[in-house]
């Protein structure tokens, strides 16, 4: 039955690396990767018929490892447990033996590309027991091994693991002859340890497996051609760059050739500049949008420091006669309270009257305005 459940986690595994592949690649698949050696120390006892601490010995451990997939890894491992009886000898017993892992984490949720913090791993191990007797008589067996590690990623690289590591080691010969029993819990010990693990830097420059997407050739193909396609309307993107160039070369050239001429200007006349604003309905306050509008009156007041300027303000039609007589005065005063307050005007150089409804359009919306008249000096 236990060799059954292997077989299936571990057919599990391979199927999930494979899944996995179809979607991403592994980096850090070489020989000399995710290699680890491990430290381990902590306590074991019979199985049976006896207290955990009562008879509990110390035991300490040293293994390698390698992690063959996210999912599967495979490591061996000595054993040694200290003799606590009043016979001489300083270990009862070793145990050397082969083991593979199966990071159920991985297997049931998909590899992430890093470890997680906390993992739990399945373990199968075989192994050779060498138990020590006081005096001659040693005697060796072989020893089957099941347990989990329940493991602690530290760090921001996933450098170091602490494991707490339950197992039950079975004695394979221990009651064989007799009751032709391999797993007999009579002859089997509960072994509790707590580990630390260091995991060697791989060829991918990291301590674990990281993914890439994984690109199949007919794909690679296609953008190759795709660049070149682009390469070449770059080319001709670059011949019509040098035509304009050119063209704007030979522009330069004639528009140098008019300055050179000699130009004779006629003024006309002089006409007296405006400006409107426009207010929405019922405000009397400046919209951002006319801004430009006042600040090309200061501009022109400030060019001619003689000038004036009679600002005109009108309201359209809608409603009663008094509030629009307020209101196109308001418009007035507004326009003469930015270039006075903004643009620093002495109020004296500005006249600001309210005209009431305006008939300037027929449109009645289009007479919500202030017009700026400005009056050059004599």
């Amino acid at each position: 039955m236990k060799k059954s459940i292997l077989i299936l986690a571990m057919s599990m595994g391979m199927f999930a690396v494979h899944a996995q592949s179809d979607r991403k690649a592994l980096e850090g698949t070489r020989i000399g990767d995710n290699w680890s050696i491990e430290l381990k120390a902590g306590a074991v006892t019979p199985l049976t018929h006896s207290a955990f601490f009562k008879n509990a010995r110390p035991g300490f451990g040293v293994g390698v490892s390698k992690q063959l997939t996210p999912i599967v890894g495979l490591g061996l491992q000595g054993m040694g447990y200290v003799n606590t009886t009043d016979s001489k000898n300083a270990f009862d017993a070793s145990d050397v033996s082969a083991f593979g892992t199966v990071n159920l984490m991985n297997l049931f949720g998909g590899y992430t590309g890093e470890p997680r913090a906390f993992e739990i791993e399945t373990m199968t191990g075989i192994g050779w027991l060498h138990n020590y007797q006081n005096g001659g008589g040693d005697t060796n067996s072989w020893t089957t091994r099941l347990g989990l590690n329940l493991n602690f990623n530290l760090g921001e690289e996933k450098a170091w693991t602490i494991g707490i590591k339950p197992a039950v080691v079975y004695d394979m010969q221990g009651d064989f002859n007799k009751a032709k029993s391999r797993f007999n819990a009579n002859h089997a010990m509960f072994e509790l340890m707590a580990g630390l693990t260091y995991h060697f830097t791989g060829s991918n420059g990291a301590r674990h497996f990281t993914t890439v997407r994984a690109y199949d050739p007919v794909e690679i193909g296609e953008l190759n051609e795709a660049v070149n396609l682009l390469r070449a309307q770059l080319d001709d993107k670059d011949m019509e760059l040098n035509a304009v160039a050119q063209q704007a070369s030979d522009l330069r050239s004639a528009l140098e050739e008019c300055r050179a001429q000699e130009v004779e200007t006629v003024v006309m006349t002089n006409r007296i500049p405006e400006s409107v604003v426009t207010f929405r309905q019922g405000k009397s306050t400046v919209d951002a949008s006319q801004l430009p509008n006042v600040e090309r009156v200061a501009s022109y007041l400030n060019k001619h420091t003689a000038a004036t300027v009679v600002i005109k303000g009108y309201a359209s039609p809608e409603g009663k006669l008094e509030f629009n007589e307020k209101l196109a005065k308001a418009r007035a005063e507004a326009v003469k309270s930015i270039l006075v307050k903004k643009y620093k005007i002495d109020g004296a150089r500005i006249a600001a009257e309210g005209q009431g409804v305006g008939d300037m359009f027929s449109e009645p919306d289009w007479n919500r305005i202030s017009i700026c008249t400005i009056t050059e000096a004599k």
